[in-house]
């Protein structure tokens, strides 16, 4: 029989511990199954690295006519960068601090030659001037790092300035991949906010399973998932700067730029409707637990935090619609569900007489009038739905 050992939650098999060679063994099993998935999703970006980066040296060697021109394919390996979705401000503010850093050593090199201290004065003077354009680490990075190789590499007999025009021309093509990336700029920023819109559905019903059942450690449950929503909502901000300057800067994503504004409007009223529904998951656990509403008015509660929830998917489902028309479509029939679900929060009539249910309502009305302006109705309009007090 198996020896065992007691737990808070039961007992569990005694495992002997592993020797260290079997450690070892296991560490390196791990190790090489986390390689083999890497490589299988990089195959694709490595094909792409590989083909424009030789294409950036061809190009500078066969039409400028610069002899070995190693700083084309540099540049562009540095700025496009190992990374499935390249950014462009990040593939641009790489690219200018190789170009501005090799064209600083060049001039450097002409006045003070080549040397060891010269390199010390080249690294010092890149710094500073990186410092005064950019204050990105990576920025200055790369002008400190190719200004010092332009010195300390010996010349290749062409013309003093072909390694800064090869590192434009690596950079260029870095640019130039960046935007014709097939990345659609709408889907990441549209996919995480209806995760957003998912995990708000949800919180709403397990409210209201909550309120039937008088269940408060289901609404604490209800208040933890809202609070894990903050960390989403922050990955979703940066996503969504990004797909804006990608939408601006490149033509080809012109057509989801809608789409893009669209979700730029709902994040921070969907912030907002966040943060009061995370009060009023609170509210709701206080209301259990005090014992604040009676069987008739809980169930009256309870209903209304479903039909939120049924606007919430249907607000959800509206931002994926492609096309303008049909996202104005779906848009409208979402403030639609979302105001009837408003035009209800009455603190006399849902709240039935008590502190603390009336309390309750009076907090769902912001909550419904951010996510009405999520839709893009304006404050007053939304305002407009809920009934007067």
């Amino acid at each position: 029989m198996t020896d065992r050992i007691a737990t808070a939650t039961g007992t569990v098999p005694i495992v002997a511990p592993s020797s260290r060679t079997e450690r070892t063994r296991q560490f390196l099993v791990r190790r090489a199954r986390a390689g083999r998935a890497r490589v299988r999703s990089s195959v694709g970006q490595a094909l792409l690295l590989a083909v424009c980066s030789v294409g950036a040296y061809a190009f500078a060697e066969q039409v400028l006519g610069h002899p070995r021109p190693l700083f084309a394919s540099t540049a562009l390996l540095i700025a496009l960068g190992f990374q499935r979705e390249p950014r462009l401000r990040r593939v641009a503010e790489v690219a200018v601090g190789c170009t501005l850093g090799i064209l600083i050593g060049d001039l450097l090199m002409l006045g003070l030659g080549r040397g060891v201290w010269q390199a010390a004065v080249v690294v010092f003077v890149s710094l500073l001037v990186a410092r005064f354009l950019d204050s990105g680490q990576v920025f200055t990075t790369q002008m400190s790092l190719q200004s010092v190789l332009v010195v300390l590499l010996p010349p290749d007999g062409a013309s003093p300035f072909a390694r800064s025009q090869d590192a434009v021309v690596g950079g260029v093509l870095a640019l130039i991949v960046t935007f014709l990336s097939p990345k659609n700029a709408a889907r990441g920023p549209v996919s995480r906010l209806q995760g957003l819109h998912g995990s708000m559905a949800q919180v709403l019903r397990d409210l209201s399973h909550s309120l039937r059942h008088t269940d408060s450690g289901e609404a604490w449950m209800a208040l933890v998932t809202g609070r894990t929503t903050q960390s989403a909502l922050d990955d979703l901000r940066k996503e969504l700067r990004l797909s804006r300057e990608q939408v601006q800067f490149n033509p080809l994503q012109r057509n989801v730029r809608g789409m893009v504004e669209a979700a730029n409007t709902a994040v921070d009223r969907t912030d907002l409707a966040l943060r009061s529904m995370r009060i009023v998951a609170r509210r709701v656990v206080s209301l259990l637990d005090n014992d604040g509403l009676d069987d008739e008015h809980r169930e009256l509660l309870a209903v209304w935090f479903d039909e939120a929830a049924d606007a919430v998917e249907v607000l959800n489902r509206s931002l994926s619609e492609p096309q303008e028309e049909g996202r104005h479509r779906s848009l409208t029939g979402a403030r639609d569900a979302l105001g009837a679900a408003a035009s209800r929060l009455d603190p006399h009539t849902l709240g039935g007489g008590t502190v603390h249910g009336e309390a309750l309502v009076m907090l769902l009305r912001p909550m419904m009038v951010d996510l009405l302006e999520s839709t893009g109705a304006s404050h007053a309009d939304a305002v407009a739905y809920l009934p007067r007090v």
